[in-house]
């Protein structure tokens, strides 16, 4: 094999993607520190108990393991950045209130969950603790929706769920481990012949609504339908009470429900959403997830504050393929040489925040990642100085 080809679904990033990555990462964090959330770093590794301790077998599959040489202890590269965050707000702020944190790095997964998607995704999220109320869940959609806009993404569409309806559902029932996760599946690929099978045991009013959940999405009239279908519980209600509250709020956005939508079952406690954007972008014209995110209020626990949690995240490099290019970034192209007058346009150019370009000798016609429509040449009025003109119209500065 050779020396320069990469791990599977592991890939290099090329100037002009990396420009554009690069811009978003720097709009998406302004965005956020705009909505009053603070950056933090964690590292990419650490103790691998604290990377999974209490979030499941999901993400200890994505996880990839190593030895610490100085230590001998297990580490791991992390696969998501959301317990390293939830654990900095446990143990190193330890604020008696409101925390707003955002990030942005890389993660590593172990394998893929859909085709063409990279290993290595850069992750950047927001997270609040210290709020239970709908309003954090509200302020975490709107500034995903903020975020996308930033970006140049129009036509999203966001999609609810909640967890508690399937355990609204499930409420009068004790099942296993085993059986609980089996009829997950059947409800996230909507499979009613697999449900019936699995709840043939069970009362036959948990049989009724688990059956019913499959068809139970669309727009915000599934939840009147959900109201109507579903055994009737204080904790059903609340949760479609909580789904009709945010579809109500949120602004530009067309609204789908799907109740039997489980993804990241074991991981969130309350809403969880995700925004799209619409057929006609991304990849072939598909409709494509950007963000996702929800409620999270045990990821603290394990740490000792079992604080209220709401956020999301999203992948840079998925982002960027569903935007439309940003355009070259304007230049001034410069002769290359040490006259002290030229080495001192240049520098006073820079520090005015111009990209100057110096051409190297035989390299002038040399293809790169500036559009350079100015150029610095010797003043024709004055000896020794220097003036950039306009490429095509020759304009003076």
């Amino acid at each position: 094999m050779s020396a320069w080809v990469l791990p599977d679904h592991i890939a290099d990033v090329l100037p002009s993607e990396a420009r554009h990555i690069e811009e978003l990462r720097r709009s998406l964090l302004d965005t956020a520190r705009g909505h009053g959330y603070e950056l933090v770093m964690p590292p990419l590794l650490e103790h691998l108990e604290s990377l999974l301790t209490g979030t499941g077998e999901a993400l200890d599959l994505q996880t990839f393991k190593l030895v610490d040489q100085l230590s001998g202890r297990t580490l791991g590269l992390r696969a998501d950045s959301t317990p390293q965050v939830a654990r900095i707000d446990a143990h190193l702020l330890n604020r008696q209130g409101v925390a707003r944190l955002s990030y942005c790095g890389p993660v590593v997964h172990t394998r893929i969950d859909r085709p063409l998607a990279s290993r290595e995704p850069l992750q950047f999220g927001a997270e609040i603790y210290g709020h239970g109320g709908l309003e954090a869940d509200l302020e975490v959609i709107e500034l995903a929706q903020a975020c996308l806009r930033v970006a140049g993404v129009k036509g999203l569409q966001l999609d609810m769920a909640d967890v508690r309806v399937i355990d609204a559902v499930l409420a009068p029932v004790a099942l296993t481990a085993p059986q609980e996760a089996r009829i997950h599946a059947a409800l996230n690929a909507k499979d009613v012949a697999e449900l019936q099978v699995l709840a043939r045991d069970l009362p036959a009013n948990v049989r009724r609504d688990l059956c019913a959940l499959p068809r139970l999405f669309g727009d915000v009239s599934v939840l009147d339908e959900a109201r109507q279908t579903l055994q009737a519980s204080p904790a059903l209600h609340a949760a479609l009470d909580n789904l009709r509250w945010l579809a109500s709020q949120v602004q530009d956005l067309v609204v789908s429900i799907d109740l039997a939508d489980l993804r990241g079952y074991a991981y969130y406690t309350g809403m969880r959403f995700a925004l799209f954007a619409q057929a006609g972008q991304g990849s072939a014209g598909q409709s494509l997830e950007l963000a996702r995110g929800g409620r999270y209020d045990e990821v603290g626990a394990v740490f000792g504050r079992n604080r209220p949690a709401v956020g999301f995240s999203l992948d840079l490099k998925e982002l960027v393929a569903a935007v439309a290019p940003r355009p070259l970034v304007a230049a001034i192209r410069a002769p290359w040489g040490m006259d002290a007058s030229l080495r001192s346009a240049v520098a006073n150019l820079r520090s005015q925040g111009h990209t100057v370009v110096c051409v190297l000798p035989g390299h002038e016609h040399e293809v790169d990642e500036f559009h350079c429509d100015r150029e610095l040449v010797p003043d024709a009025a004055q000896a020794g100085a220097w003036t950039v003109k306009n490429i095509q119209t020759e304009i003076s500065q």
